[in-house]
């Protein structure tokens, strides 16, 4: 669209006539009257066109081609957004579009300057992610806490965890625990009020109390698994009190979150995910397709430790391998429990045969816990987790399980 002259008025008519035909255009028909249109009435066309350029891009999966429709959509929204009720808004969401089609291409820069723009515009969102994906976490941390008000309560749980999980990562972490305990103050109210499942509650107390204990707070640590606790046992009494269909993607997002320290640094030239955010809608997409990628090697790294006979070395090995594993059973939308319950079963299996790993045993018993919660297994939630406490010297001790 780097064409400024006017249409002549035969292009114009024939534009509307095969609009107006009894004969519905294909949609590259469409693009093409709509690119003449818009030039003489942006207010009745833009919005039809940019529609139209989207759509296009359901007919292929070429990256190149996606970045080239988005590219002119947002050049268009640039040039008539102006004479547009609402022009802003449209460029905004034409920059998003813009900008998962350059990830996808694998071009970080041009999209982290489309997210750079979409931020200056007061969308600051992406950017947040794409600084933490390549290591830059005190800037992402800082972004949040230019656009986040303090006592705000507008802000999602979402926000508040990408928010905490980049100071985490800064390594502010009397910061990250007071904006963690903003999200499981916020979890207690709704879920005292039935209006949230008690599941998601223990989640975030599992992901605090990990917090609490990496930052030297262990008395506060075990309070909160104590709560833990006893949530799991009221769930294993009752049932949940909540009726819920599907928000197991909490579980995996802290999941993934409790793993950041098992993998390398995130830096520009090797970015990861940004963990803490939600992998569904957060993670750009050239990250995602990577993360997925790196199953195949992590499964020949276990089973060549598992032949050495490095019990350590398998035990750390397997975990990350049950994390990445378990996001591509969220995802890939409501597999059987049994696809992925022999990966939690064997981390517990490993951890039992480690000579001196109570703390692995800990953190295998808690995984498999909270994967069980997900799957609505109360039962064995509570005795998973209440071992896990026990091992701590939190609670008298228990008849283990396999």
């Amino acid at each position: 669209m780097g064409d400024t002259r006017k249409p002549d008025e035969d292009a114009v008519m024939r534009a509307r006539v095969l609009l107006l035909g009894s004969d519905r255009p294909s949609n590259r028909e469409q693009v093409e009257a709509y690119r003449i249109l818009v030039q003489v009435n942006p207010r009745a066309y833009l919005a039809k066109l940019t529609h139209a350029l989207v759509v296009r891009t359901w007919d292929t999966r070429d990256p190149k081609r996606h970045v080239a429709l988005y590219a002119e959509a947002v050049d268009a929204m640039r040039r008539y957004g102006g004479e547009v009720p609402g022009g802003k808004d449209e460029l905004s969401s034409a920059l998003r579009g813009y900008q998962h089609a350059l990830f996808s291409d694998g071009r970080r820069a041009e999209g982290r300057a489309v997210c750079e723009e979409l931020a200056a515009a007061g969308r600051y969102g992406r950017l947040a992610v794409v600084l933490a994906e390549e290591g830059r976490h005190a800037e992402a941390a800082d972004l949040h806490a230019r656009h986040i008000v303090p006592g705000d309560a507008d802000v999602s749980e979402w926000t508040l965890i990408e928010w905490a999980a980049e100071l985490d990562a800064a390594g502010r972490h009397e910061e990250a625990l007071e904006v963690f305990a903003r999200v499981v103050g916020d979890a207690r109210r709704t879920a005292a009020a039935d209006l949230a499942p008690l599941a998601a509650l223990v989640w975030k107390l599992d992901q605090y109390a990990r917090m609490l204990r990496a930052a030297g707070r262990t008395a506060e640590e075990a309070a909160a698994r104590r709560e833990t606790l006893t949530l799991l046992a009221r769930l294993a009494e009752g049932g949940e009190p909540v009726s819920w269909s599907n928000i197991q993607a909490s579980w995996v997002t802290l999941l993934l979150l409790s793993g950041r320290p098992a993998e390398p640094a995130a830096t520009p030239e090797a970015p990861l995910p940004a963990f803490g955010v939600h992998p569904h809608h957060g993670w750009s997409p050239d990250i995602r397709e990577d993360w997925f990628a790196s199953i195949p090697a992590l499964e020949r790294r276990t089973a060549a430790l598992r032949e050495s006979g490095d019990l350590p070395g398998l035990i750390a090995a397997q975990r990350r391998l049950t994390v990445r594993r378990a996001l591509r059973w969220e995802t890939s939308g409501r597999q059987a429990e049994d696809a992925l319950r022999p990966a939690f079963d064997e981390g517990v299996r490993l951890t039992r045969r480690a000579d001196g790993g109570t703390s692995a045993l800990v953190r295998a018993l808690t995984d498999r816990s909270m994967f069980l919660l997900a799957v609505k297994r109360y039962e064995g939630a509570h005795a998973d987790f209440a071992e896990a406490v026990a091992l701590q010297g939190d609670a008298p001790p228990i008849v283990t399980r396999t």
